[in-house]
């Protein structure tokens, strides 16, 4: 019988309609054996998640995610693994010992006040294109509530999401005027999604959200900058607060899984630049979500990571109720290191409350320095 874990599933801390107790809760009632916390930009939901795990007998494992700035790398002006800003990607921190959760968010607090200035920015972006239609967006008051820490790309489309179905009432309505009148490419699936509205009304925002996220983010984007941290300053707070510093692979997307990704290529075409770079960059492990991946990619991915001694972590993302927490290519017995890997990084988590260095030492495939 296959053994199931999570190590990225986010909250109301960042994107969710989860809170850190009601994921752990999902989790114990969906069948995993482990959970792990990782919001955007922020630990504030660690606490409870790990309160949480204790309530429900769960294992958990604390992490964080962030996009940092690899401009001053060898993949500046490359799409790494950000659909919107080339020379940014995505990086995580796994295992962060509970006794420097505080000082990890230390680090995230300025970041996300930098960031809202910019999302507000985006909001007027979005009101030019949806005024005419008698929608428009005001941060403070129809955005910055539905965060309970970092505000989001998500936050600012699933607040248009809610003004669009307060303006059209129907799902043909909403079709409509996304397909037609604001000129947003739907896949079939989406449409049929949102479509089905009135049968899985508990889905149909967040699925008004996916559409919007996967063809219309370019449209009103601001290009991040100070609310970035260098990639390098990134790694270096890792280490100093005991955590593994992982690179997040997201391999070229043909129809994306969630819904909310449009194809693009991605770091496939150049794979081997990138892991000289993250190896020289300092990090310990690559972290990979194995239903969005195809067969070829996660052997080749994989395979690198075995060469290159770079620990493997595995989570897939959660962010939609539509989003099962039953990963099920843990089944196949090739992801069997991927299960031990969430156990390695709980077993961690605990010995480091006592002694980080002690901790290291005692796990020492989870870090390659």
């Amino acid at each position: 019988m296959a053994t199931y874990v999570n190590n990225h599933i986010h909250t109301v801390y960042s994107f969710s309609p989860y809170t850190p107790t009601t994921a752990v809760e999902a989790a114990k009632n969906n069948g995993l054996a482990t959970a792990g916390i990782m919001d955007h930009d922020t630990v504030l939901g660690a606490r409870e998640f790990i309160e949480a795990g204790k309530k429900y007998d769960m294992p958990i494992t604390v992490g964080v995610e962030c996009r940092s700035d690899m401009s001053k790398t060898a993949l500046a002006g490359k799409r790494i693994n950000n659909p919107d800003q080339l020379s940014v990607a995505y990086v995580a921190m796994h295992g962060i010992p509970h006794q420097n959760i505080e000082h990890v968010d230390s680090f995230f607090a300025p970041l996300r006040r930098r960031r809202n200035v910019r999302n507000k920015a985006m909001c007027e972006n979005i009101n030019r294109l949806t005024a005419p239609y008698g929608i428009t967006l005001d941060f403070d008051r129809d955005v910055y509530p539905l965060a309970s820490a970092t505000v989001t790309e998500r936050h600012i489309l699933f607040a248009l999401a809610k003004k669009i179905t307060a303006r059209y009432h129907t799902p043909e309505e909403v079709v409509g005027f996304i397909g037609g009148d604001m000129g947003i490419a739907l896949s079939e699936k989406v449409k049929n999604q949102i479509l089905g509205g009135r049968e899985t009304p508990q889905f149909y925002e967040y699925d008004i959200l996916g559409a919007l996220k996967g063809n219309m983010v370019e449209k009103f984007y601001i290009p991040a900058t100070d609310e970035l941290p260098d990639v390098r300053d990134f790694v270096a707070m890792v280490h100093e607060y005991g955590g593994v510093a992982a690179y997040a692979y997201l391999g070229d997307v043909g129809d994306s899984v969630t819904g909310d990704k449009k194809a693009q290529k991605f770091e496939d075409d150049y794979i081997d630049l990138l892991f000289d770079t993250i190896d020289e960059l300092g990090f310990d492990a690559v972290t990979f979500m194995p239903t969005r991946n195809t067969p070829a990619q996660l052997d080749r991915l994989m395979g690198m990571c075995s060469e290159r001694g770079f620990f493997q972590i595995s989570g897939e993302d959660i962010n939609s109720p539509r989003q099962k927490f039953i990963c099920p290519a843990y089944e196949d017995p090739k992801f069997a290191h991927l299960v031990d890997a969430a156990f390695m990084l709980i077993d961690y988590e605990n010995a480091a409350e006592k002694s980080i260095s002690q901790a290291k030492a005692q796990f020492p495939k989870m870090f390659r320095s």
